[in-house]
């Protein structure tokens, strides 16, 4: 049986029409956003390949700008950092001012004991020389290590006297690169060691070098930091990914008078290695009385006892108590020999006693019995 309600509809073509256009179509954006949606959700890339093969530029992905930046460049994960010199195949190289050993020289370079002397805080500049043109968005990295082997695995960072005094976010950092607003500093999440990084930047016109500015913010001798420890400064060339294009290694020492220390290290270096200990010995020869005893040896056989009794020696004593020591047995002889001096005397000035019914005669007397 018909329903009452299709009996109702009229059949002509103009009501077909009106039913047509009552008809509610989504817009293409509506169409064209859930494609998009369909598309995210499928992980097949040869469906989307089977797909939109006609349509789709494969191009389009290797033109798709870069997400990740190029400053965002990582530190090396090296647990113990190689400190040896490598130029590589640019050249590597880094070149120090020459300031001299002056007292007022707050950096000085010594290219005998390849070490940077300079004070606390102070700039440091150092020249860097390359053979040709490193890749585009290559690095200066700056790192500092503890020289000797039983320290290298430490981090060396500032003491905590100087890092409560400042107030930047790099504060524990040893090296900072002074002079750009672009150096980064970072931090090892696996080492923990920390570094500095500013962007490669080629030699000004008229210049073959290009310099940055090394300040280094604790003292060698602060406690709780260096510790009086040795320090060295590796600066490597690196690209944009981190990989190490060359490196250059320098011993550094954070003193009040930089001059002063290279002096006094430049001197020690160019005595032979027995020069101290022949210096001691000598010193030891001064004071030993051994000489002195030989001399004794001379005199007993060429004048007597009591003359040599008369002479008088100097004996050298080091440290106060030994000295009260040795002093108390020189008194003593002192002593002993008065008192046999006394006795010598009393014996002299003592007479005989004659027997009984006897008497004494004196010088110049004559006997009864004479």
């Amino acid at each position: 049986m018909m329903d009452d309600s299709l009996q109702n509809l009229p059949a002509s073509q103009d009501s077909f029409s009106e039913f047509w256009a009552s008809v509610q179509t989504p817009s293409i954006a509506t169409i064209a956003e859930a494609m998009d949606d369909q598309l995210v959700n499928w992980r097949s890339y040869d469906q989307i390949e089977h797909l939109l093969a006609d349509g789709l530029d494969m191009n389009l992905f290797e033109q798709l700008p870069e997400t990740v930046a190029k400053d965002s460049v990582t530190p090396p994960a090296s647990t113990v950092p190689v400190t040896t010199d490598y130029p590589g195949e640019y050249g590597f190289q880094l070149r120090f001012q020459k300031s001299g050993t002056a007292k007022s020289v707050t950096s000085t370079f010594s290219e005998l004991l390849k070490k940077l002397y300079c004070q606390l805080a102070k700039t440091s500049p150092v020249e860097v020389l390359l053979s040709k043109e490193p890749p585009q968005g290559a690095v200066l990295r700056a790192t500092a290590v503890y020289k000797k082997t039983e320290h290298v695995a430490d981090v060396v960072r500032r003491c905590p006297h100087h890092q409560n005094e400042d107030a930047v976010e790099h504060r524990s950092h040893l090296i900072r690169l002074e002079g750009s607003q672009r150096a980064q500093y970072f931090e090892d999440p696996n080492t923990k060691r920390q570094s500095v990084t500013v962007p490669y930047e080629p030699p000004q016109l008229g210049s073959e070098t290009t310099a940055i500015l090394l300040s280094f913010m604790c003292n060698s001798s602060c406690m709780g930091g260096m510790n009086r420890r040795q320090i060295l400064t590796i600066l490597t060339l690196e690209t944009p990914e981190g990989l190490v294009l060359g490196r250059r290694c320098f011993e550094v020492r954070v003193c009040a008078c930089p001059g002063r220390d290279r002096k006094t290290d430049e001197e020690s270096s160019t005595k032979t290695p027995n020069g101290p200990k022949q210096t001691k010995k000598r010193k030891q020869a001064q004071s030993n009385p051994a000489p002195q005893t030989t001399t004794v040896r001379k005199s007993k056989s060429s004048s007597s006892a009591e003359e040599e009794d008369k002479e008088v020696f100097l004996l050298h004593v080091k440290g106060r108590e030994r000295f009260e020591m040795l002093k108390k047995i020189n008194d003593a002889f002192e002593l002993a020999d008065k008192d046999k001096a006394k006795n010598k005397v009393s014996v002299k000035q003592e007479l005989p006693v004659p027997s009984s019914g006897k008497r004494l005669v004196q010088r110049g007397e004559r006997s009864d019995s004479d």
